[in-house]
């Protein structure tokens, strides 16, 4: 097994940080004495095998899971020493597989994603109309904002969780397995505008991913993870190699690069066994 790397040694802009986490459910802890900076601008993708850590490690930055050592830094603060209110004016999360409550449309969800700006003395107002508005128009549901999200496609409910967490307007943007059960082409997409928040739009993200060829295709910076530890960090180039897939997945695979696209593509090695015909003759009495 390649050993764990500490990302201590590694320096980014970053305003989100966890520091030395330990983390779990109940008694037992997922990940162990865990460095973990989000670089400020890029698209962070985190791949591993089942039970790695990857979406514990997301719950604890987004402040759903509390660390048994270590803390979890926003902009300087301790997240769960900090109000959730404040925190979600910061900070968005799509969670894995949300259902929406029957009947509510495309709008009613996308403006859910204003409650953070919401209060007593501060009610539903032109500038939440905008954002609600934008985030459709950056997520492109604006067409189907009257319908009900439960009669829409998976990518296009999908689009409409986003637009809700972009309304929120965050720089911060938490997504837990966004592609899963899409069709590959909506995978695509989204993953193109995921991108295009960060590169384009200037926000942060953060995102669990199970598909590795997409994850090398569209992170800025990857990280592996296997049994609770960090063991690999860094650009695709660097990091999405032969060697590293088989130390964390157990994986035999060559790594070629897309002559059109020059993206790297990973190529299972190992061949099914052949299947053994065998004759079956027919006995007449």
């Amino acid at each position: 097994m390649t050993e764990s790397i500490s990302p201590r040694s590694i320096r980014y802009a970053s305003r989100l940080q966890g520091e030395s986490l330990t983390v779990g459910y109940d008694a037992a802890p997922i990940l162990n004495d865990v460095d973990f900076q989000v670089p400020d601008g890029q698209v962070t993708i985190l791949v591993g095998p089942n039970g790695s850590g990857k979406s514990t490690l997301l719950k604890a930055l987004a402040r759903i899971l509390t660390p048994t050592e270590g803390q979890v830094l926003l902009d300087g603060q301790n997240i769960h020493r900090s109000k959730t209110r404040e925190v979600a004016k910061k900070l968005g999360l799509l969670p894995q597989g949300p259902v929406a409550p029957e009947g509510l449309t495309v709008r009613e969800l996308v403006a859910q994603g204003r409650f953070p700006h919401q209060s007593l003395l501060r009610q539903w107002s032109s500038e939440d109309e905008r954002a609600v508005n934008d985030a459709m128009a950056v997520a492109k549901v604006a067409g189907f904002a009257d319908r009900p999200v439960d009669g829409l496609s998976g990518g296009q409910r999908q689009r409409c969780w986003i637009a809700m967490v972009l309304a929120q307007q965050t720089d911060l943007v938490l997504l837990d397995e966004p592609t899963t059960f899409l069709d590959l082409k909506v995978q695509v997409d989204l993953m193109e505008l995921l991108v295009q928040l960060a590169h384009q739009m200037g926000r942060t993200l953060v995102v669990v991913l199970h598909e590795l060829n997409l994850a090398a295709a569209y992170a800025d910076t990857l990280v592996m993870l296997r049994d609770g530890a960090i063991l690999q960090w860094g650009a695709p180039s660097d990091v999405f190699t032969s060697a590293n897939l088989k130390a964390v997945f157990d994986l035999d695979a060559h790594v070629i690069r897309d002559p059109h696209s020059k993206r790297l593509i990973c190529v299972p090695t190992s061949a099914p066994e052949p299947v053994q015909h065998v004759e079956v003759g027919v006995r007449i009495a």
